[in-house]
This record gives C-alpha cells, sequence and structure tokens, in this order.
C-alpha cells in the first residue's frame, strides 16, 4: 500500500493508496517542523491514525509538507513516519509547495502558488521546481495567507479601529480576553500561526461587510505586489492556486489577478486527489 500525505500547517490531508487502486481519506492535524519535531508528530499518529489501519502494510510513503525547506526539517517528519510504519522501504519527504504544483499542473510546466495558513508560490517546469520568490513565513511575509489576515483582524481590533459592531462580534465569535492574553497567545504558547489562520474564517462569515472583503482584497494585492509580481514574466503563465484561503476567497483573488493582466486557471481547496492522481499515473 501507498500512503499519501499534504501536510499543512494547521491539517494534513491524507490517502491510502491499496494495490488494487481503493483510496481510503482520512485527516490529522498539521506537522510544520518549524513548530513541532518527532515526537511530537509520533504521538500524533498514534492517536490520530485510523484505528483499523494496518501500519505493516504500508510500503511507500510520500509526505508533501509545509516548513520541509531543508533536509533537517525533512527528517524531523521522516523519522516519524519510519517509528510508525516499520515496514516502509520508502518514505519521501518534501515539501508541500511541489505537491501544489503537481496537483495543479500534473506534468505541465506553470505557475503555481498556495494560499492557506501561509503562502507559497513558484514556476514549476512540469517534474521540479525552478523558481520561488521567498514568502518569509508569517513574520516577515506570507502575504494573502490566513495568518496574514489574522495579524490585520487582530491589530485593528486591539487599536479600536474595526468598524462598529465588528469588534463586539470578533470577540464574541472567538472568547477574545484581554490584549495580555492574546499577546500571550502569540509570543508564548505554540502554533501562533494557526493561531493567527484561525482569525480568516471570521473574514469569510462576515464577507458582507465592505470592512471584510477589502481587507482580503488588500491581503491579495499586498501577495501580488510583494510575491507574483517578482516572478519573470509573470504573465504569461495562468494562475493557479491551492489552499482554503485562496478557495474560499476566489473571486476576490481573481479579481486581483486580472488586474494585474494574468488570467486564472484552476483554483482548488486541498491537493490531495489530484496528487493521489499524479502518483498513480
Amino acid at each position: 500500500m501507498i500512503l499519501i500525505a499534504d501536510g499543512g500547517s494547521t491539517k494534513t490531508n491524507w490517502c491510502l493508496l491499496s494495490d488494487e487502486g481503493q483510496r481510503v481519506y482520512f485527516n490529522t492535524q498539521g506537522y510544520n517542523p518549524d513548530f513541532v519535531d518527532t515526537a511530537f508528530i509520533t504521538a500524533s499518529l498514534d492517536k490520530d491514525l485510523p484505528d483499523d489501519m494496518n501500519r505493516a502494510e504500508v510500503r511507500e510513503i510520500y509526505f508533501y509538507g509545509a516548513g520541509v525547506s531543508s533536509e533537517a526539517k525533512a527528517e524531523t517528519i521522516a523519522a516519524a513516519m519510519r517509528h510508525t510504519f516499520p515496514n516502509a522501504n520508502r518514505v519521501e519527504v518534501t515539501e508541500d509547495l511541489l505537491a501544489a504544483a503537481r496537483a495543479l499542473l500534473g506534468r505541465k510546466p506553470g505557475f503555481a502558488a498556495i494560499l492557506g495558513t501561509g503562502t507559497n508560490s513558484c514556476i514549476y517546469d512540469g517534474d521540479k521546481i525552478t523558481y520561488n520568490v521567498d514568502s518569509l513565513g508569517y513574520f516577515l511575509g506570507d502575504e494573502g495567507s490566513g495568518s496574514f489576515l489574522g495579524k490585520r483582524l487582530l491589530r485593528d481590533y486591539l487599536r479600536g479601529s474595526l468598524p462598529d459592531g465588528l469588534g463586539e462580534a470578533l470577540k464574541s465569535e472567538y472568547h477574545l480576553g484581554s490584549r495580555n492574553d492574546i499577546i500571550d497567545q502569540l509570543y508564548n504558547k505554540p502554533l501562533p500561526n494557526r493561531y493567527l489562520a484561525s482569525f480568516a474564517k471570521f473574514a469569510y462569515d462576515h464577507n458582507n461587510v465592505s470592512y471584510c472583503r477589502q481587507i482580503v482584497v488588500e491581503a491579495f494585492e499586498a501577495f501580488f505586489q510583494n510575491i507574483v509580481l517578482h516572478y519573470p514574466n509573470y504573465q504569461d503563465y495562468t494562475f493557479n492556486c491551492i489552499g482554503s484561503v485562496g478557495y474560499n476567497f476566489r473571486d476576490a483573488l481573481t479579481q486581483v489577478a486580472n488586474s494585474h493582466g494574468m488570467q486564472v486557471g484552476k483554483i482548488i481547496r486541498s491537493p490531495i486527489d489530484d496528487l493521489v492522481s499524479y502518483h498513480e499515473s
């Protein structure tokens, strides 16, 4: 059996592919090696994998993950995979950006992006990534991402600049405490990027409010100005994107892409189905 995983910072989508081509899907939490270690991943897998899954039958593992930016980061995840699936004779761990490119473009060249908890993008030649503008993570960049939107919402909330009624709604829906509580969550608790990204849903749920529509458009504009426009000849490609933020706000994303002379191709929420098809072909 083959196990394929698309690992974001918040959630990992899995597919167990049998020798007969049967697919079994399930989810676990995300395993970004920037924020978790091998022991954490191993414990989570032991707890969250399906009870009826025969781990001994897994022979190949292809894990595409957020934060897999070096061999050391890849090994953090690979070690957990080898421990959990001791009979796997092939364990490949690589960046989630390659998963996005393969899911969106298959074996054809083009431009691919991720707009989810974080942001990433690339030029892909049909086999490998050939050009990447660094998103710099949620501290310095990740424009257009869920964490970027969450940072804007929380900043405006704490400064009292949200429109009338919106601050009260945000406080109520997210059970927000004091300023110090929020700062403590961001600076002293684990997974602050995931915490920030959780607020993107608020912008989606309140999309009828002009402020929420505006900050989404501004986030995507920042993504284009600071990242996409730095790709050589970017207008020669269609804009292909994967991730919950890009998918949920695809109308605004299309508007911004078109304003920069870039036609939109494929926008999908999750790559797992197309990724499995890639490995089957």
